[in-house]
């Protein structure tokens, strides 16, 4: 069962666990209350039961909630204040029940802390809370000041504890989640590059028909014809033959070279599906027209790095959980790349490596990109790109075959 779990659910439950063994303690106060009151230093009793259970109830419910899609994106405003409300919570536990419970809840707590704030953060925060139960330990529990802050420094030796194993789990999360992404990038150019040597080998093939086939051909056909006209008799008859099955063959090899060459796309879709797949923490939905060949493979790369860099910066910058993207044929010469997310958004576009990048290489390809962002609103980008090499002498065919 353990084996189905992964980090984030197993760090869940066990903290409810935790939590759970912590209210045995309220569980047998209020079954038998004299048994577990403690008196305070001048004679009160330290338990007071209202707050105590409520901090105790408030605790788990905001632990559930924050845990529920702990991992799955950037923390927000409200996963900081469910952080404040819990630790809070911990606290009050340890005030109003005149005990060191409120301690044991807060090592729940640093298992969340690596996730929700930066290591340095999440540290003083963790030195802050465990000193915010100082005073219990004082009064109503009555231990000398120095004995007291021994106490304190074990159970924040304990936080530590638990603090550095979920920054470990966290880290390989990451470690896990870039594998992944890397592994949908390989995939991706893997299909890419298999397209590429398909369109290569027919480039290839189509070339040296027309090259050497197709010009042998052409020659053959110009000699019997003229030996037509020099033959006669039963010699003609064979020379006219060959002569149309001369014509008939090189018909058949020039209609041969123009479906390769035809046919000889890049299937766009087949590269970039594997790339959108299995990407951690990110719901992409892909709309691509079926089919969309690109004839150069070099625009083709492009596309592709474009679309990569799309992903990489709604991961690990625009804070997003869902990204869609839209890929088409806007004319007969222009391909488009649509894209947009759920992030957070910005006053401005911070126009970084990525993004320079994107630009060089749509530039050298004839291509744009346009970038829009609000606060709240996540970025829009729209890139396109030529979809076939403007170059005549690369699409001129000889003389002879056509």
């Amino acid at each position: 069962m353990l084996a189905r779990l992964n980090h984030n659910a197993m760090l869940r439950y066990s903290g409810l666990f935790t939590w759970g063994t912590v209210g045995l303690w309220l569980a047998i106060y209020l079954i038998d209350p004299v048994s577990l009151t403690l008196e305070t230093l001048d004679g009160e009793a330290g338990f007071r039961i209202i707050p105590w259970a409520s901090a105790y109830l408030a605790f788990g419910i905001v632990y559930w909630a924050l845990t529920r899609s702990l991992g799955e994106g950037r923390p927000g405003f409200f996963d900081h204040a469910a952080l404040i409300l819990l630790t809070a919570c911990a606290i009050g536990v340890s005030y109003f029940s005149g005990t060191a419970l409120g301690s044991i809840l807060l090592m729940v707590v640093a298992g969340l802390l690596p996730w929700l704030l930066g290591p340095r953060i999440g540290v003083v925060w963790l030195v802050a809370s465990n000193l915010a139960v100082l005073p219990v330990y004082i009064q109503p529990l009555g231990f000398p000041p120095f004995i007291a802050v021994l106490q304190a420094v074990g159970y924040m030796g304990f936080s530590s504890f638990v603090f550095v194993i979920a920054l470990v789990a966290r880290r390989q999360a990451e470690a896990r989640d870039e594998q992944r992404r890397l592994n949908s990038e390989l995939r991706a150019t893997r299909a890419l590059l298999a397209e590429s040597a398909r369109v290569n080998e027919r480039t290839r093939i189509s070339r040296e028909l027309h090259d050497l086939l197709g010009h042998q051909l052409t020659a053959l056909t110009l000699n019997l014809e003229v030996a037509g006209h020099l033959a006669d008799g039963q010699a003609l008859e064979h020379v006219k033959r060959s002569h149309a099955l001369a014509k008939l063959l090189l018909g058949n090899v020039r209609e041969v070279v123009s479906q390769l060459r035809e046919t000889g796309a890049i299937d766009l879709a087949a590269a970039l599906r594997p790339l959108t797949e299995n990407v951690p923490s990110l719901d992409i939905q892909l709309e691509i027209e079926d089919p969309l060949n690109v004839e150069d493979p070099q625009r083709a790369h492009v596309l592709l790095r474009c679309t990569q860099e799309i992903i990489t910066n709604a991961v690990r910058h625009a804070g997003a959980r869902h990204l869609w993207i839209k890929v088409y044929r806007e004319a007969p010469d222009r391909v488009v790349v649509e894209a947009r997310d759920d992030g957070v958004g910005a006053d401005m576009v911070n126009v970084g490596n990525g993004l320079r990048g994107m630009r060089e290489r749509l530039q050298q390809c004839g291509g744009q990109l346009q970038v829009e962002t609000l606060p709240g609103e996540g970025f829009r980008l729209r890139a396109t790109v030529p979809a076939t090499v403007l170059v005549a002498a690369l699409t001129k065919v000889p003389e002879g075959v056509r």
